[in-house]
């Protein structure tokens, strides 16, 4: 089997349920769009956990949280679990990430041969969430509302800054690797923060939403007591109080983020153009960490099994899979085997200890028939919550709260808790049975509170004299670039041109 090249493009908090086959009609997103009609569209694809760190180390590794140990933004992604980069390197492959993947720990690579840039976010164990102290909210890195509040247009922010450079070092390195010095199939991941909040944009992606129909969310904020116990709990974590949330805030919110799914739009469309003009060929795979709420029933940013922070865009575009649109649950754990099974890479010595299956087979006409699995252990909670997806019903479950159960197909915005109508008894016993047979959620607490206390400890102790940070530090070999004295000249001008002789 010959090994593709592979191009995977990940995106920050990118709702799914703008996705519904490839992006909706009214985005501005040509380049996804021209993706999206070339690829398997897979609509209901989900998140392991709705949160950046445990989201990340689950696609990455093909495991949920309760497995990865990396239960939220603070917890560390050990060096021993395999991800795809480690398989795909293993058989082969030059592995690069050019972005984010949010590892906490001292390593920063996790398979990856090369890294492009640092990471947009810290390394170390210090947004680690107590459980010891329920209700306790951590000011300097809690979301507040003040990304919404704070909405509107600017020519540079830090996000931008870092998603510009990111764009850059990628093209950057699919030129080279057009060159052909390295004749190894490649796999380069290229990982954005957009459009993750604050809400800022520039103003001529702004621009294009400014007589957008959408910029008010379909359902009108729950009164706080009428929310369920977890969305309260997202609420106070949000620090609700203390902000007033107006219509036009709402407003611009949304045509903010709406504005940086074009600016990432942009984005793609550099690298397909680089990868068209380099004459290189390679599977691509669109994906999103997790969701955002984006106002819907008055809630923001991520942290709920709710559809707007769970479902995630998932698109394909692969000889061996047939373009078109998917309906069946599928999820972010799915990819590292379909990815191995792409590359055709023997995953069996571990795949007893992996979540995930191939989804290769639904883009050949194949039906799956099994659940897929969602965990939250980190801010705004305090006890694990675990959710299955099941055909049309998602049911969710948390020690602390009453069980949740919906039918998406008559309830997409999952107003109704079905759990406790005599109706439907029959169906929530039996995805109740699949959820404890999964989960134990006494020890799943238990391991987070030890990871948690550890944390604590660990952390203060490091902050406490001299500090090494383990950020990832990129590193440019400036002797090694462009003309040094110990290059031959004409075999340099030579080896750095693509394509040579035209």
């Amino acid at each position: 089997m010959t090994q593709p090249n592979i191009l995977i493009i990940m995106v920050d908090q990118l709702n799914g349920t703008f996705f519904p086959d490839g992006p909706a009609d009214w985005l501005h997103a040509p380049h996804l769009k021209k993706l999206a009609a070339r690829s398997t569209r897979f609509a209901n694809a989900y998140t392991a956990s709705p949160l950046c760190a445990p989201a990340r180390a689950s696609f990455m590794s093909g495991q949920l949280p309760s497995r990865t140990g990396v239960y939220d933004n603070a917890a560390e992604f050990t060096s021993s679990i395999p991800t795809y980069a480690h398989h795909l390197r293993r058989a082969g492959y030059q592995t690069c990430l050019s972005g984010k993947m949010h590892f906490v720990g001292p390593d920063q690579m996790h398979g990856f041969e090369e890294r492009l840039t640092t990471d947009i976010y810290p390394a170390d164990f210090g947004w680690t969430p107590d459980y010891r102290k329920p209700g306790e909210r951590i000011e300097w890195w809690y979301h507040n509302m003040g990304s919404v509040t704070g909405a509107g247009v600017a020519e540079i922010t830090n996000q931008m800054e870092y998603d510009d450079e990111v764009a850059h070092h990628a093209k950057m390195k699919m030129y080279d690797l057009s060159r052909g010095a390295d004749t190894r199939p490649w796999c380069l991941t290229v990982s954005f923060t957009h459009p993750h909040d604050p809400y800022v944009a520039r103003k001529k992606h702004w621009d294009l939403y400014n007589d957008c129909e959408h910029l008010m969310p379909e359902i009108a904020p729950i009164p706080y007591e009428d929310q369920d116990a977890h969305s309260k709990r997202i609420l106070d974590a949000n620090d609700r109080d203390n902000f007033t949330i107006t219509d036009e805030n709402v407003k611009r919110a949304r045509q903010a983020y709406f504005a940086n799914i074009s600016y990432l739009d942009d984005k793609v469309g550099e690298l397909m153009q680089t990868l068209e003009d380099t004459r290189q060929e390679a599977v691509i795979l669109f994906v999103s960490d997790h969701g955002d709420m984006l106002g819907e029933r008055g809630l923001w940013f991520k942290m709920s099994f709710l559809e707007g922070a769970s479902r995630v865009p998932l698109m394909i575009c692969a000889p061996e899979m047939e373009a078109g649109l998917n309906t069946t649950p599928v999820s972010s754990i799915d990819i590292l085997p379909t990815l191995c099974d792409l590359a055709g890479v023997d995953m069996s010595e571990v795949m007893p200890w992996t979540d995930g299956q191939s989804i290769v087979p639904l883009g050949q006409g194949g039906e799956r028939f099994e659940p897929v699995a969602m965990e939250y252990a980190a801010e705004a909670s305090y006890a694990p919550l675990v959710s299955l997806r099941y055909g049309k019903w998602k049911f969710n479950r948390c020690a602390l709260d009453p069980d949740q159960l919906f039918d998406l197909e008559a309830d997409p915005h999952e107003l109704i808790n079905l759990a406790a109508v005599p109706a439907h008894k029959g169906t929530a016993d039996q995805l109740r049975a699949k959820s404890e047979a999964r989960w134990d959620l006494d020890a799943y607490d238990a391991a987070v509170r030890h990871s948690q206390a550890g944390r604590w400890v660990v952390y203060e102790a490091l902050r406490n004299g001299n500090y090494y940070p383990w950020d990832y530090q990129p590193l440019q070999k400036a002797s090694e670039r462009y003309m040094r004295n110990h290059m031959d000249l004409n075999i340099l001008e030579e080896s750095k041109r693509f394509p040579r002789g035209e």
